[in-house]
């Protein structure tokens, strides 16, 4: 489907806000423009959903819609609260999903 990138700490002190960003490359097409060759219209293909858990809680969720840009970057900040995984997960029309996992050592 689509390349993800992600970049967080990978050690935070407990109780420290941090900043996550993140990066997925895809076209993200609408649905509305047409096919200079033929004509037809090129068929909608967005990421529609975001979400982020982090120790098992979701910390950041979104609905995406057409007007969202191709490659979207986002970035938003979490408390540190434990060590863990932080799971990363796009969805896309059709139900393609990509995923990325990164861990956050909390000290």
């Amino acid at each position: 489907m689509a390349k993800a990138r992600v970049k967080a700490p990978k050690s935070v002190k407990k109780g420290e806000v941090f900043e996550v960003k993140t990066l997925i490359s895809h076209k993200m097409e609408t649905g509305l423009r047409k096919n200079k060759k033929t004509g037809k219209k090129i068929p909608r293909k967005i990421i529609n959903k975001f979400s982020v858990t982090y120790g098992g809680k979701e910390v950041f969720g979104s609905d995406w819609h057409p007007a969202v840009s191709a490659n979207p970057y986002v970035s938003f900040f979490v408390k540190a609260s434990a060590s863990g995984p932080m799971k990363f997960q796009w969805t896309e029309d059709g139900g393609a999903v990509t995923e990325k996992t990164v861990n956050i050592k909390v000290t």
